[in-house]
């Protein structure tokens, strides 16, 4: 496990974290229109983004589907980091399916996140 003595350059990635403002709402045409996203406190992550491995999925999201283009980013302990949040770097789109707090000592965060190709 990565403490909390980890440097910079351990964590290359500085990401902008962002959840929705509320409850998409019903269009009246039988769709619905998303929530606005709002940043995060703090909105910037300092992270590490690699590709999932097999073993990375078994041992961080046992249990779950899982999807092509998974990532994990792990970087200092987010409080406000969900599942429900996403994560954006260079114009890419990373929506979390996982957040994991290791052994709920708040020291770092895990998260499992999906790309979104646009």
């Amino acid at each position: 496990m990565i403490g909390a003595q980890t440097s910079v350059a351990q964590r290359p990635h500085r990401v902008n974290v962002q959840h929705p403002s509320g409850p998409a709402v019903p269009d009246g045409d039988g769709g619905v229109t998303p929530a606005a996203w709002v940043d995060l406190v703090p909105p910037v992550w300092q992270c590490e983004i690699k590709p999932a491995t097999a073993a990375d999925l078994e041992r961080v999201a046992a249990g779950t589907t899982i999807a092509m283009n998974t990532y994990i980013l792990t970087g200092p302990y987010h409080p406000q980091l969900a599942t429900s949040s996403r994560i954006l770097f260079n114009g890419r789109i990373f929506n979390c399916t996982g957040v994991s707090n290791p052994e709920e000592r708040n020291v770092e965060t895990i998260a499992v996140c999906v790309e979104i190709v646009a």
